[in-house]
């Protein structure tokens, strides 16, 4: 089925209230026509963001490790942020990030995927890029509270790709990422 993709669809929205307003994303209460009926929603209303995999000359991709509060762990990704800065197309916000996070500029910045990271709690939307020609560049970038202690590791991508699949590395952009990147290099 070459043409099994998403399907967006439009039902009307008889109100939307914002429950919640925060310093990154908001919660809101959306009351939708749907069906015979109405239903309420309830849900976080997300900017979306970009993530990086970056693959070195050696076939080793670049892992960063920060604490994440809700999950309670130093868990392992791969750069992100947040589509915050107004009309910033979402590669150059993973070339920014890139160099942000982790000092590193690339020769090529592709896209790989793009997911919703919870369809049923959140409207978030991740593009994914594949990163490659990198260099490092100067650090230029003060980083504060959880980037403030990111751990750097370049792993073979093969050993990431077994963590994914063996459960020991969770994190739903990295996995996403991760896998998508040995599929497309393995395509050629």
């Amino acid at each position: 089925m070459s043409d099994l993709r998403d399907e967006p669809a439009s039902p009307e929205v008889v109100s939307s209230d914002l429950v919640y307003e925060g310093r990154v994303w908001d919660v809101r209460s959306d009351t939708v026509r749907y069906g015979d009926g109405e239903i309420v929603r309830q849900y976080v209303d997300h900017p979306g963001a970009a993530a990086v995999v970056a693959i070195d000359d050696e076939g080793r991709v670049l892992l960063i490790q920060q604490y994440r509060h809700p999950i309670r762990h130093r868990d392992w990704e791969i750069p992100a942020g947040l589509l915050d800065v107004a009309g910033e197309p979402p590669i150059e916000t993973a070339r920014r990030e890139l160099a942000e996070e982790v000092d590193l500029a690339a020769a090529s910045v592709e896209p790989l995927l793009s997911i919703f990271t919870t369809p049923g709690g959140n409207d978030e939307v991740v593009h994914i890029f594949l990163a490659r020609g990198l260099t490092q560049q100067p650090s230029a970038f003060a980083r504060e509270d959880e980037e403030a202690d990111i751990r750097i590791e370049w792993v073979p991508l093969g050993d990431a790709v077994d963590a994914v699949l063996a459960g020991r590395m969770r994190n739903g952009i990295l996995a996403a990422g991760v896998l998508a990147a040995a599929e497309r290099l393995r395509r050629g």
